[in-house]
């Protein structure tokens, strides 16, 4: 019996195609893409606005205002639902698309999910050369859109509609896939989009996926059970990846069973919640004394679905050149990093098999050890998180909003001094409730990210808030999704902290031996004559309830205000450019600083940064 076919043209068959893909999550079926974001252009209005104008009931489309935001939006809206549903982006051919590459690889760097559909140059290049179309002599092929296969984990142009049958499921498989997901790139020539073909029905009907679930290999939990069973000092750290996997249970259980020491990546803040007693807080370059002093004498350390990125490894100081690795993880790139005795699989599944373990327990003096090393963390944290403590600073801001938000609330970061600051003093109320953008630590995120978070957010618990954090510099480089969570009545509490500048890249300019220059806008010799942003009456502009704030106090209650709103309130402080740092809890970072200069303090400080290299493990 021949299957009953369809006349769709392509970009039809796509939409159809995407609208009817399901997941099942806690025993709920609902549509993989939870929508898209949308700007219109050449190269995707006419054909693919077509199809998704017939199904912007069940695929919503939210107009995005700058395509890099969208990505950013997109990856915080999977990472918001655990990489288990995700949103599409489509963009114009040409300058449009190209402005997708940033999030794309921003995605692809934090193994997030997103489907990028973008308009392509005509197959039949009867019109070329055509508006926006960049020519390559030699290669009549070459265009914007092969850029992405550089920071894309799935890419495709289509060229005939019927390759679709294989590409859509492909790039699917790969989005849900734990151990190889990340962003997933299709080409759509103008002109193929608007070709038909005779799909089979059967392409279009209903499909449930579940996420995979790798069980670990036994001869491999055997090898780290051994292990194990013989560290005097084990710590456990626990990455993004615990919450990914649903593992964050598994993962308190195990250690508690064992009594064996937790400390936290970036992307693994809220794995545990702060009063934890196993809990010893973030390690490494923007982490804590505490996590990085267990670090350092750990002689055996379980790596739980991390990358192991260098500001969680300091460079590789962060660790005894001796203490052996157990790099569980569901990526087998990431498991077996350093030499690593992997376990390749689910961390949920592989924590349980780790229960052969038995009754070992590691010694309490180590124990108490790691949690001594916590309470003085604790109490240098609270020193200077205090509002009265000196000038107005983030960590400051940081515990004053800390204090008044709500368990679930979800707090968002990226770039600057902010993740650090954040990762250091935020105290976790609730399990997966912060969002530290630091794997690509993209500037511009913050709004944008918020954005994507609230959408994901209010179709689970919208009575919560997405709070944002973002300095002077961030903001000014991507703020229209203000304007956008405006539009959607997708609120946000942004803060907006001004420090006048680049505040923490001076700082690291200042702690290498270099003189202030073109970070802070005062220290900009091109400008004459600085003036204050007016980050409120821009904020106002755009829709958003605004207001300015002198100080930690007055920022509590214009925080106060931002939760009794009904849409996107922006609260603006100025914070000091030099003081209020955390400067305790930094491993070393490997930085590359001049081997030769005839500055003396630059010099000074590039033999002083060059001792700790002796630390640094060589991947054995």
């Amino acid at each position: 019996m021949t299957d009953r076919t369809i006349t769709l043209t392509t970009a039809q068959a796509i939409i159809s195609y995407l609208n009817n893909q399901f997941i099942e999550i806690d025993g709920e079926e609902m549509r993989v893409f939870g929508g898209g974001f949308g700007i219109f252009g050449h190269g995707n209005v006419t054909c693919l606005g077509e199809a998704l104008y017939d199904v912007r009931d069940t695929l919503p489309l939210y107009r995005g205002q700058n395509e890099q935001s969208m990505g950013f939006a997109a990856a915080a809206y999977t990472k918001q639902w655990l990489r288990q549903r995700f949103m599409f982006c489509t963009a114009s051919a040409g300058p449009g698309t190209a402005n997708l590459l940033t999030s794309a690889a921003l995605a692809h760097a934090n193994r997030l999910p997103m489907l990028m559909l973008c308009g392509d140059a005509y197959i039949t290049r009867l019109p070329d050369p055509v508006l926006q179309q960049l020519e390559h002599y030699g290669n009549p092929t070459l265009g914007v859109n092969d850029a992405f296969k550089a920071v894309t984990r799935f890419w495709d142009r289509i060229t005939h509609p019927a390759q679709i049958l294989q590409s859509l499921p492909a790039a699917l498989a790969t989005m849900l896939d734990p151990a190889d997901c990340g962003p997933a790139f299709i080409g759509l020539p103008q002109d193929v989009q608007g070709w038909t073909f005779e799909y089979p029905a059967s392409f279009f009907e209903k499909r449930v996926h579940r996420i995979r679930r790798q069980s670990p290999d036994v001869a491999e939990i055997s090898d780290a059970v051994a292990l194990l069973k013989k560290a005097k000092r084990p710590v456990i750290i626990a990455g993004g990846g615990v919450q990914y996997s649903g593992a964050v249970a598994e993962l308190t259980a195990f250690a508690e069973a064992h009594d064996i020491p937790v400390i936290e990546t970036i992307a693994g803040r809220a794995n545990m919640l702060q009063g934890h007693p196993l809990n010893i807080g973030p390690v490494g370059v923007t982490g804590s004394d505490s996590a990085n002093a267990v670090a350092e004498k750990a002689d055996v350390i379980l790596a739980v679905g991390t990358r192991l990125q260098d500001f969680t490894t300091g460079s590789w100081t962060a660790f005894a050149k001796d203490a052996k690795i157990i790099g569980l993880n569901v990526a087998r790139h990431d498991a077996v990093k350093h030499l690593s005795m992997p376990i390749v699989g689910d961390a949920k599944l592989a924590l349980g098999a780790l229960s052969a373990l038995g009754d070992y327990k590691a010694p309490a003096t180590w124990v108490d050890f790691a949690k001594a090393e916590r309470v003085k963390w604790v109490a240098y944290t609270d020193e200077i998180t205090t509002p009265s403590n000196g000038p107005n600073s983030y960590a400051q801001a940081i515990r004053v909003v800390n204090d008044l938000c709500d368990p679930r609330d979800r707090v968002v970061a990226a770039a600057g001094g902010l993740p650090a600051e954040v990762t250091a003093h935020w105290q976790t109320k609730d399990i997966g409730t912060v969002d530290v953008e630091f794997g690509f630590s993209c500037m511009g995120y913050e709004i944008a990210g918020g954005w994507g978070a609230r959408i994901a957010q209010s179709e689970r618990e919208p009575e919560k808030d997405t709070i944002v954090f973002t300095g002077d510099g961030s903001y000014l480089l991507m703020n229209s999704d203000i304007y956008s969570s405006v539009l959607t009545g997708k609120k946000l509490i942004i803060c907006v902290l001004d420090n006048g500048g680049f505040a923490v890249i001076n700082k690291l300019q200042n702690n290498t031996g270099n003189e202030s220059f073109n970070n802070l806008i005062a220290d900009c010799p091109t400008v004459p004559a600085p003036f204050t942003v007016d980050f409120e009456a821009h904020a106002a502009s755009m829709g958003a309830n605004a207001e300015t704030v002198a100080n930690p106090a007055e920022l509590g209650e214009a925080f106060k205000r931002a939760k009794a709103a009904d849409k996107t309130s922006v609260i603006v402080m100025k914070v000091d450019a030099y003081e209020g740092w955390t400067t305790q809890g930094h491993a070393w970072w490997e930085v590359g600083t001049p081997h030769v200069t005839e500055h003396a303090k630059v010099a000074e400080k590039h033999a002083e940064i060059e001792a700790s290299r002796s630390k640094q493990r060589k991947g054995v």
